[in-house]
């Protein structure tokens, strides 16, 4: 099916939802969105609002085929996933690595306002709760220069006694490339190929070990499938903040990857405080299930989440707007 000859008026619902965030995640204390029901279930368009309705097209390409299509076959029925903790101070980092049961932890580092020694502290925190067995991976979003990058990461590799991998230490590509040169810890890249223009540019420049795809911001299962085959590079699905409906894509896609090294980082429903599904995709023994469909929003619940009349008309018109993109490019 063409996703750009899609009317949004044929659709059976178009819903705007509004969750708070348990503790504030890139920023955002509140993830808005819009869920969509179409002939073959639900799907959900929730780009960040630092995206531009350009930036945007993807995310609506991916809701639409979750609604309008099926997904590849899945290889596999369960994924091991990783619990992610904010930049939350190292008690409460603990203590949320402890209830996740999870072997592997994502870290959120480099937050503004906050110390390198604050960065450390919690890393070793997490260390401490996942015993000697557990992965850590650490998230800067592109925060730092080069120098700084190399030498925080060693620093945090000291204190997690081993990093799994640090992800997108710098903003660009080059940067990335000479970070990796420079230390012994794994460099995987996100923003560099979820916000590319050329999501492969990453692997030709050699400035990745790992690749973390998103079906969301990559239009969909399909191409980011055709993403994680043409890099070359062992991949992490991770997600974008979504309620338990779009949710559902990134596990559709983590289960149809010929190879999955790593956990995914997909237990991320617990940073939502609430969901618009009864049965939340939250982790059980540190792993979730495939889903051959999108769960099905709850009506009581989606009536909860639904926020004023303003937020609801910001949504709505902009979710015309990255429509009209995608129809006329």
């Amino acid at each position: 099916m063409d996703l750009a000859t899609i009317d949004l008026a044929e659709l059976d619902a178009v819903r705007v939802y509004a969750l708070p965030m348990r503790n504030k995640f890139r920023g955002v204390t509140v993830r808005r969105g819009v869920l969509l029901s179409g002939p073959a279930g639900w799907g959900e368009f929730c780009p960040f609002e630092d995206y531009d309705d350009a930036q945007s097209v993807p995310w609506l390409r991916a809701a639409l085929e979750a609604c309008t299509e099926e997904w590849p076959e899945p290889v596999r029925d369960r994924i091991p996933v990783n619990c992610t903790v904010p930049a939350v101070p190292a008690e409460k980092a603990a203590a949320i690595v402890a209830a996740s049961g999870c072997g592997t932890a994502k870290v959120k580092i480099a937050e503004p306002g906050q110390s390198p020694g604050d960065d450390v502290e919690r890393v070793a925190a997490v260390r401490d709760a996942l015993g000697p067995g557990g992965a850590i991976r650490v998230d800067a979003n592109a925060a730092w220069d080069v120098d700084t990058a190399v030498t925080r990461i060693r620093e945090l590799d000291k204190a997690a006694e081993g990093l799994e991998y640090a992800e997108q230490p710098c903003p660009t590509i080059d940067e990335l490339a000479a970070v990796r040169r420079r230390v012994d810890v794994r460099i995987a890249a996100d923003e560099s190929i979820r916000r590319a223009e050329d999501p492969l540019r990453v692997a030709v420049a050699g400035a990745a070990d790992v690749a973390i795809i998103k079906a969301t911001p990559l239009g969909g299962v399909r191409r980011a499938l055709r993403v994680a085959e043409a890099c070359g590079l062992p991949c992490v699905v991770s997600s974008a903040v979504e309620t338990s409906v779009g949710l559902a894509a990134q596990l559709a896609l983590a289960g149809s990857l010929p190879e999955l090294p790593f956990a995914c980082g997909l237990g991320t429903v617990a940073l939502l405080d609430g969901d618009v599904v009864a049965d939340s995709l939250l982790p059980v023994d540190g792993q979730l299930p495939v889903l051959r469909r999108p769960p099905e929003p709850d009506p009581a619940l989606v009536a909860a989440a639904t926020p004023t009349a303003d937020v609801q008309r910001y949504w709505l018109d902009r979710l015309r707007r990255v429509h009209d993109l995608l129809a006329h490019p």
